[in-house]
């Protein structure tokens, strides 16, 4: 029986309030408007950008269906919709990219202005809701909304990818993988033979040393308050590894003693203003480029010494690593498959989705890299 039209019930996780446990409940997902398309989700990802709403660092509206990260298959279509149709395999995607607007032309641009990531409204682009629960309106989370079993994106956030991909592997170059790895191959262009200082250790910041070694990088510096992940990201290509705790001087300091003049690419993967200001410090005090990749925490404006940039250095931001992601997210499928990088050392835990609780305990307790939630 087609479900193409009408409106489906299925089970999703829905955040009624800040700093709260996920709710499982039944929903409503209504059929896809013009130009938007319904989407099956079959594994998806456990960011921490997820749990910054859950804490408040990223403001978003509540209730809210969360989850950025994700494969799955195009149940129906909307009127109009012509690069999807139901059966293909899909990543939603939460940067979109609708090849009109001026970061969509620009060869150096990839944060199309249809995202719904800095003042965010939770709806889609009518300013309705597809997601109903208990008679009232749910959120949508930037876009994509991938806990749950059933959502509804614009045909600019989701594109095909090779139908005999895994989706509880590949559901990573939704986020996570992506993100990492191109702040490395794409934002700051590492080149071959020159050292890196990666900030953060979790699922992005393992992704960052990826696309370090995949450059070339003669010195990958991995830093960390959390030792016990040193041993996956020396697996995965870090040199060297650094905890600022067992240092009495401040990390910048360290990490400039050890190359000395600091390296020539840093990159700040939490998303902490203290560590931004020490990523920038401990690059090259003329020509290093410093890259931030984690979420910066809401309400909060960094003060730090204008000499940091007069000297030369470069500060800059990353969304999705840079990756125009239509254009991207295929091709970065194929090269998972043609075995050009590995997705399963991120892999920690894989849970049903009923667990996603258990999941978030295990990102908040340092216990794993990255959780997926499997329907």
């Amino acid at each position: 029986m087609s479900t193409a039209g009408k409106v489906i019930k299925c089970k999703a996780a829905v955040l009624w309030e800040a700093n709260k446990p996920f709710s499982i409940e039944d929903v409503e997902v209504a059929p896809p408007k013009a130009h938007e398309v319904r989407i099956k989700i079959l594994a998806t990802g456990i960011c921490r950008s997820d749990d910054h709403v859950v804490t408040g660092s990223l403001v978003m509206p509540f209730p809210i269906i969360l989850g950025h990260e994700a494969a799955g298959v195009v149940e129906s279509v909307g009127e109009g919709v012509t690069s999807l149709k139901p059966g293909d395999k899909v990543i939603p995607l939460f940067v979109p990219q609708c090849g009109e607007c001026s970061a969509c032309l620009n060869s150096k641009g990839n944060m199309c202005i249809k995202n719904d990531i800095g003042a965010a409204a939770g709806l889609m682009a009518d300013g309705t809701t597809r997601f109903t629960c208990k008679g009232k309106p749910i959120h949508h989370f930037i876009g994509t909304s991938t806990f749950t079993e059933y959502t509804v994106v614009h045909e600019t956030a989701a594109v095909k990818i090779d139908s005999a991909a895994p989706p509880e592997k590949i559901c990573l170059i939704g986020c996570g993988f992506s993100t990492g790895y191109g702040a490395a191959l794409q934002t700051a262009k590492v080149e071959a033979g020159s050292t890196c200082a990666v900030f953060g250790l979790g699922g992005v910041g393992l992704s960052v040393i990826m696309g370090c070694k995949a450059a070339g990088a003669s010195r990958i510096i991995a830093v960390d308050i959390n030792s016990d992940k040193f041993a996956k990201a020396k697996e995965l290509g870090a040199t060297d590894c650094i905890n600022p705790k067992d240092h009495k001087e401040p990390i910048h300091k360290v990490l400039i003693g050890m190359t000395g003049y600091g390296v020539d690419y840093s990159f700040e993967v939490i998303g902490r203003i203290e560590t931004m200001v020490a990523a920038l410090a401990s690059c090259h005090y003329n020509y290093g480029v410093s890259v931030i990749v984690g979420v910066p925490p809401a309400a909060q404006n960094i003060t730090f010494d204008p000499m940091l940039l007069f000297s030369g250095r470069t500060w800059k931001g990353s969304v999705f690593g840079g990756w125009k992601s239509k254009d991207s997210v295929p091709k970065l499928v194929a090269d998972y498959m043609k075995k050009k990088f590995v997705l399963d050392p991120l892999i920690t835990h894989t849970l049903p989705f009923s667990k996603i609780n258990e999941g978030f305990d295990l990102l908040r307790a340092g216990k794993s890299i990255r959780s997926v939630l499997t329907f």
